[in-house]
Parts: C-alpha cells; structure tokens; sequence
C-alpha cells in the first residue's frame, strides 16, 4: 500500500490535482458538444475562463474611466490612484526602457497591457472565482502573439522590412565565418522564439502556482476530514502552506503582469534601434 497515495483502507484514494482541473466546461446554455483542433477535441461554447477576460477588460475600462473623468489640479482619492498608476507603467516601463523620444506614443498599449494582464492574474485570488485567467495557454499565446506583430510592425515601419530583419539577424561589429552560426541563432532568438519565450514565462507561472494552491487545499483537506487522526496535524500545516502561498501568488501575479509587459517595452525598444 502506498504512502504517497494516502491509501486508507475505509477511504478512496487520493487524487492529486492536475491539468483537467483546469478544463472548464461550457456554461449552461452557452454552447455543447465539442470540434477538433490540432487533432484534440475542444469544447463548445462560452467557458468561465472566456467571461473572466472580458470582465477583465470592461473592470480596466471603467476604473480609468472613473479615475479620470472629473479631473481636478487637486486630486481626489481615485484619481490620485489612477494617476500613480499611470505614471508607474509611464515612467517605469516606457520612459526608462524605450526612452524619452519613443516612449509616449507606445504608454497607452503599455498601460492598458499591464492592468488587463493584473487584473486577470488577480482573478486567481479573489474568492468564488479563484482562478487565473492566464494558466490557460491559448489565451497567454493569443496575447504573446499580438505583441510579437505589434513590436516587429514598429521596426519594419521605422527600418523597413530588409533593414529590420537585418538588424535583428546581424549582430553589429561582427564578421566573417562566425555570421553563418550566428545569423540563423540571432533571426530564431529575436523574431521567432521570444513569443514562445514570452507566453510561457506567464503562462507556466500562473499554471503552476494554481496548481499548487489546489494541492495544499484538497491534499489539507483529505489528510483532515478523511484520513485517521494522525494525520490532521499534517492536513493543518497544508493548509497553512496554502494560506502562506496564497500571499506569495499576490506578489507573483504582479511581477509576472510586470515582467510580461517590460519584455515588450524592451522589444519595442530593440525593434526601434538602430544598432542590435
């Protein structure tokens, strides 16, 4: 009989979380049945995932809206809040990064970047819906993608299409034999992997921090309500640990909201200079 199981003679096994715990399934009423994608089967219709990103959204929207519309040379409460966050991703994340000739025409996709990804991120937290809307990995690569056309049209339109790949595939100052490695490591690096590289940092991240969270919370509960009396002192401290991780998620979902939207600061950036 194995331990790491739970095994218990007078009580089902242990089922430890996995990815099929995050696999919803379509709201009532919304869609049925399923359609094949990349040769696995995906269900129809609208799933809680689906709705969290759009009340990300419209939340963002009517935050800022609020902050702003009655602006006032002495601030008010909201909009004292909603302007230290917008100069936090303006002068962090767009003047410090892109630099001060740039920067202004890119802070309101920086902006409105960094607070929709925040607010989901925050969504793994809140009670009743506990769930990030980033550990699924179509929505991360949906998003991964539009930065990747976004900071690859910005070099293009200012380097044209042949200066711009150039650019990326050519490391400056360097020549010789060494270019036929370097060329093909450099246009792989810079044009197709940091997508990939992008998507997965956020997405592996929530994924993983989530998952855990539902470890401690149903392996404490297991080792308390279902297993014998000796094992309750163990099921306590799995509850503390997910108690203790639920406060590490909050910084983990901020950084990683942080780190998704600076990379694309540094990709503009990158795409807009005139050296590699």
């Amino acid at each position: 009989m194995s331990s790491l199981m739970f095994l218990n003679a007078e009580t089902e096994p242990f089922e430890p979380p996995g990815p099929a715990d995050f696999d919803y399934p379509a709201i009532p009423g919304t869609g049925s049945g399923t359609f094949e994608f990349l040769g696995q089967a995906q269900m129809a219709g609208i799933t809680k995932p689906m709705v969290q990103i759009v009340i990300a959204g419209i939340l963002v929207f009517v935050f800022f809206y609020y902050a702003s519309r009655k602006r006032a040379m002495v601030p008010g409460r909201l909009q004292y809040v909603g302007e230290e966050a917008y100069g936090f991703v303006r002068n962090s994340m767009g003047r410090d990064i892109i630099g001060s000739q740039d920067f202004q025409k890119f802070v309101p996709y920086l902006f409105a970047l960094f607070f929709f990804l925040l607010f989901n991120n925050l969504m793994g937290s809140i009670p009743f819906i506990q769930f990030p809307t980033f550990s699924r990995s179509g929505m991360v690569y949906s998003l991964a993608l539009m930065s990747w056309l976004i900071y690859n049209a910005v070099g293009i339109k200012k380097h044209g299409f042949a200066g711009y790949f150039k650019l990326q595939s050519v490391p400056a100052g360097v020549g010789g034999p060494i270019l036929l490695l370097l060329i093909p490591l450099e246009f792989m690096s810079n044009i197709l992997v940091r997508p990939v590289t992008l998507a997965l940092r956020l997405f592996a991240n929530m994924f993983a921090g989530h998952l855990l969270l539902i470890l401690f919370a149903l392996g404490g509960e297991y080792l308390i309500l279902e297993q014998p009396l000796g094992y309750a002192p163990v099921g306590v401290i799995a509850w503390l640990l997910f108690i203790i991780i639920s406060f590490l998620e909050l910084l983990i979902q901020f950084l990683q909201a942080y780190v998704f939207v600076l990379l694309n600061a540094m990709y503009i950036q990158g795409a807009l200079a005139d050296e590699h």
